[in-house]
């Protein structure tokens, strides 16, 4: 493996710090699926809505002094199932962002919402509460393979909920799966093709992978082999772009340049700060970067907040670790970055990578010149074979 061997006067040291974003971690859904690797749980016949959205307050009112001051350009409420929470509890909350922080006029507000007929009804009180972009686990139009991701919506409830979230939302992203137990390549792009029908503005198509800690990690469901889910994404990815999606990232896609704003912040190497039960941040600072990892247990984050206990681990990005964990995120965009970038947000010289970008650009791997390194096709496909090459020791 490679390392990276960074001179004394390569300490970090940045003249501006990156845009900032903020997660808000929902950890409850009305059950737990068996391919999700999430901190997430099931929820408790009545969960504590009023005291979790008074501990996130409280938690983002503790971490102001480790962003005072700094504009908020992205909100995102993810999970777990956000969707549990009523209107006015999305309302206070964002209530209470603008009164502690400067958030842009033009901030993209994101909630994930799970296609189910409970969280049907609460679309338009987010967007009255000033949400902006909905973003719809959907995962498939296929009842029977809704049935064995263990789904709690049906293909009629999916479509239900894409047209009603459509009376309210202008920005909506769907989000799909592909490589499902059983599932064929035609399947596939009938999930594809149902989805292109609603015209959503960004799509984002994931290969199903059997993550440690799942129960399918643990009783494997009956999938397509590896031949089959290539075929599947080399056709989904002809076929969104036959249709004017710019694929832009590793499973993201976007018309009419309504790219996700908050993840693309997250590819670029921003900063975040992460509220909620597990949720993580990754805050710069003139002279360091800092990641931080909320408890993750719903109840033990609960008490922890009120004794200001909450935060499970925090530690300095070494200068030895920032070139990777630029590259494995940056390297994930198709288009690649501008090179000023990696100096932006590493505050380190770009040459410090000479060795790899060169070994990486003669394995046909990425192309570079003085102003863009852009992974290949070649590259995009066997993205861990390219993130490899810069893995230190």
């Amino acid at each position: 493996m490679n390392t990276f061997t960074l001179h004394a006067a390569q300490t970090v040291n940045f003249r501006a710090l990156p845009p900032l974003s903020l997660y808000i971690h929902i950890p409850w859904c009305v059950k737990k699926c068996p391919y999700c690797d999430f901190n997430s749980h099931a929820s408790p016949e009545v969960f504590p809505e009023n005291q979790y959205v008074a501990a996130l307050i409280r938690d983002l009112e503790q971490a102001l002094p480790l962003i005072w001051g700094r504009k908020i350009y992205t909100v995102f409420f993810g999970g777990g199932t956000p969707s549990l929470l009523s209107g006015e509890s999305v309302e206070e909350l964002l209530r209470q962002v603008r009164m502690l922080l400067p958030l842009a006029h033009d901030a993209e507000i994101t909630l994930e919402a799970n296609p189910g007929t409970v969280e049907v009804q609460r679309f338009a009180t987010y967007r009255e509460a000033g949400v902006n972009r909905l973003s719809m686990g959907i995962q498939s139009f296929n009842d029977t393979h809704l049935q064995a991701l263990g789904r709690i919506h049906s293909a009629t409830g999916a479509r239900n909920a894409i047209e009603i979230a459509q009376q309210h939302f202008s920005n909506i992203n769907l989000d799909l799966m592909y490589g499902l137990p059983e599932q064929t390549v035609e399947q596939a792009l009938q999930d594809v093709a149902t989805a292109l029908s609603y015209t959503p503005q960004h799509l984002s198509c994931y290969h199903l992978t059997l993550e440690p800690n799942t129960r399918f990690h643990h009783q494997p469901p009956p999938l397509p082999d590896d031949e089959q889910t290539a075929d599947m994404q080399q056709n989904i990815e002809q076929l969104l772009a036959a249709q004017g999606y710019q694929h832009y990232e590793t499973s993201a896609f976007a018309r009419d340049h309504r790219r996700a704003k908050h993840n693309l912040n997250y590819w670029q190497f921003g900063d975040y700060l992460g509220i909620g039960a597990g949720a993580h941040s990754k805050l710069s600072f003139p002279d360091k970067i800092i990641r931080q990892a909320r408890v993750k247990l719903p109840q033990a984050y609960l008490s922890g907040v009120e004794q200001a206990a909450h935060i499970q681990s925090e530690h300095e990005i070494s200068r030895n670790e920032l070139a990777f964990e630029f590259m494995m995120n940056a390297l994930r965009l198709n288009q690649g970055f501008d090179s000023s970038l990696f100096q932006e947000r590493t505050s380190l010289p770009l040459n410090v990578m000479h060795r790899e970008l060169e070994l990486a650009e003669q394995k046909g791997l990425l192309i570079r010149d003085h102003l863009r390194i852009t992974p290949t096709l070649l590259g995009q496909r066997f993205l861990n074979d390219l993130l490899q090459l810069f893995l230190i020791s």
